[in-house]
Parts: structure tokens; C-alpha cells; sequence
């Protein structure tokens, strides 16, 4: 399984990018709250909404 970036925004605002099947919980940079957790493929998006596919 290919995995790519994808841009994911915050409820506090913050739009940071992340990497669809990230292995690790990914929190956001600004207020700390999760945005995505590991799967065993790809990352479940726990806070926030998808923006934008990257590549």
C-alpha cells in the first residue's frame, strides 16, 4: 500500500500535513490534540477534517 501526504486541519485551525499511513499518533503542533492514529495501513483520522490529498 502506497502511502501519501495529506493536509489535515485542526479544530483549533491549524492545517498541518501528515502522511496517510503514519505509524505513530500524530498530534497537532499547536494545541496538542490528536489528528491521527496508526491502523496497521492506513492512519485514522481521530481530530480534525481532511483539506486537501498531496500528491
Amino acid at each position: 500500500m502506497a502511502g501519501k501526504f495529506i493536509r489535515v486541519k485542526c479544530e483549533c485551525g491549524n492545517e498541518q500535513n501528515i502522511f496517510s499511513a503514519a505509524s505513530s499518533q500524530v498530534n497537532c503542533k499547536v494545541c496538542g490534540k490528536g489528528l491521527a492514529s496508526p491502523a496497521g495501513g492506513k492512519a485514522i483520522i481521530t481530530g480534525g477534517k481532511i483539506v486537501k490529498e498531496l500528491g
